[in-house]
């Protein structure tokens, strides 16, 4: 397929002319299709329901500790929805705290508790003239929203396959002591699906911060999420927790994870991983903020899935049902895409995204084409802090939601849209 770059501007009006016949026969058809967040499907949602024939009225209430999970009490969660947890993060349950249904809350306590109280003694972040983060990207809309949110200042990191560019983020980190924070998400990153490799996660550890209160905000929400059965094409990580005690950090992570994407979005079971010292703060907090979080729901967890083991079996049906959508995108885009130099995009082993790169200045123009012809997209830019991506290039693409025939309509007309502002955009520099 020759790359559209290489077209006389002849054959790019004529492209146009065609583009805009099928454009508009597309806009004809009435679609309302929703691809703008990465969900799991109602099939997804389908196959965890029996968790609710676990407990009833008659089931035996008491934890392994025995613990009487319908009263108050046990402020850090049941010893084996700890172990549960840690199991789905890579860690230990001595450094586990389990919370409520979402990883996103614990995340966004983690940054209000250090801006109105510090961390582990340090000064209040509100109390500083400057607070910055550090954001990989393309990355995480709902993670800048809660910087963001405080006022925080976000300094963009390029993420590459191996994970963000280490280079910068250890000159970033040492040289500057209003740098407080990185997000990451380490495994099958949203949206490129990336995962860092060894090297990276041994050189966060290793990280020398010129502020002493500077944490790495690891979202470890793609830990069991892989799309293939077979091992040797699922990646991963080492623990962080453990590569940041031999580094002599052992305080310089809060690991985040949650059940969101693996039992119910709105009913799972959220935690985070971290020191001692860092549980000991947090717990100060907590027994203010609660008496204890959801530990009928913790419960009914463990005895679901049992173990570590039920827990990928369980994420194999997932990725039964998941698979077959990502290969059909990725299908659909290399048929029509591959050599036509109006596109790349990742081809990610896990987690719930593509990432897209348009040409520059084109991704605004294709989410709303599309959103004009019934498709909903992550709004352009929403992979960037402040919603502002410089380039104005990369779309999210969320396949999971959608029926196969739905997501077929839906890649077939974003396909369509690439084509269309990719021949505008050409035109209009000639």
């Amino acid at each position: 397929m020759r790359a559209y770059q290489e077209l006389s501007k002849e054959e790019l009006l004529a492209l146009k002319a065609e583009l805009e016949k099928k454009y508009e026969d597309a806009k004809g058809k009435g679609l309302k299709l929703d691809m703008s967040r990465g969900k799991p499907s109602v099939a997804q949602l389908d196959m965890g329901m029996d968790i609710f024939d676990v407990l009833n009225s008659q089931s035996d209430l008491t934890s392994m500790e025995g613990v009487d999970v319908r009263n108050y009490g046990v402020l850090d969660g049941l010893m084996e929805a700890k172990q549960m947890m840690a199991d789905i993060m890579g860690t230990k349950a001595e450094n586990i705290i389990v919370y409520g249904n979402a990883s996103l809350n614990v995340m966004y306590d983690a940054v209000s508790s250090a801006m109105t109280h510090g961390v582990m003694g340090c000064t209040p972040w509100c109390r500083l003239d400057k607070v910055k983060f550090l954001c990989p990207v393309p990355g995480y809309d709902r993670h800048f929203a809660i910087t963001q949110h405080f006022g925080i200042e976000m300094i963009t990191v390029p993420m590459t396959p191996q994970g963000p560019d280490m280079d910068l983020v250890e000159e970033l980190v040492s040289g500057d002591d209003s740098v407080k924070g990185i997000w990451c998400v380490p495994k099958y990153s949203n949206p490129q699906g990336y995962t860092y490799s060894d090297e990276t996660v041994r050189r966060f550890a290793n990280l020398k911060p010129a502020a002493k209160d500077f944490r790495i905000f690891w979202d470890n929400a793609y830990a069991v999420h892989h799309l293939y059965e077979e091992e040797e094409r699922q990646e991963s990580i080492p623990d962080i927790l453990s590569e940041c005690e031999k580094a002599g950090n052992p305080d310089m992570v809060y690991e985040f994870a949650s059940t969101s994407k693996i039992s119910f979005s709105g009913a799972g079971v959220a935690a985070i991983a971290t020191s001692r010292g860092n549980l000991e703060c947090i717990k100060k907090t907590l027994t203010i903020q609660t008496i204890g979080y959801d530990k009928i729901n913790q419960l009914r967890h463990v005895r679901y899935f049992k173990d570590f083991e039920g827990i990928k079996e369980h994420m194999r049906k997932h990725a039964a049902l998941m698979r077959p959508k990502f290969e059909a995108v990725l299908k659909v885009l290399e048929e029509e895409l591959a050599g036509t130099g109006i596109g790349e995009w990742t081809r990610p082993g896990g987690g719930y995204f593509i990432s897209f790169e348009s040409l520059e200045g084109c991704a605004k123009a294709i989410v709303a084409r599309c959103k004009e012809a019934g498709v909903v997209l992550t709004g352009a830019g929403a992979t960037y802090p402040y919603g502002k991506d410089p380039r104005d290039s990369n779309i999210r693409i969320a396949p999971t939601f959608p029926t196969a025939e739905e997501l077929s309509q839906a890649t077939d007309l974003f396909v369509l849209c690439v084509k269309l502002v990719s021949v505008e955009k050409l035109l209009g520099g000639r």
